[in-house]
């Protein structure tokens, strides 16, 4: 139950790629949450780095997309809002790797915890 956060994240990042037209970033985020089944502490950290670079594409595309609204005058607030809290939530879900049992399992228990 622990890794639907991080799962979703990529999940939710791959159909922004998928959007986009970025065919090789969607099946990157598609193959970093099959991934998640395999138990190895390079697994975490390749999935953390690739949740933290998730969380700045978010960001990047409110801040354009916020300018874009801005200059044809419509609302930008709540856009604003949204991707912002997409951004906060997918480098959140790195953070559900330093929970015992998921240090266990990756194979990080003798990593401690900071």
């Amino acid at each position: 139950m622990l890794l639907f956060a991080p799962g979703l994240a990529l999940v939710v990042l791959g159909a922004h790629f998928y959007r986009a037209g970025s065919w090789p970033l969607t099946l990157g985020c598609l193959l970093l949450v099959a991934l998640l089944a395999w138990p190895r502490a390079w697994v975490v950290r390749l999935v953390q780095v690739c949740l933290v670079a998730g969380a700045v594409e978010w960001l990047w595309t409110a801040f354009g997309y916020v300018q874009q609204r801005i200059a044809s005058g419509q609302p930008w607030m709540r856009l604003a809002l949204i991707l912002g809290a997409v951004a906060v939530l997918t480098a959140a879900s790195a953070l559900v790797f330093r929970s015992q049992r998921l240090r266990v399992r990756f194979l990080m228990a003798s990593v401690p915890a900071h």
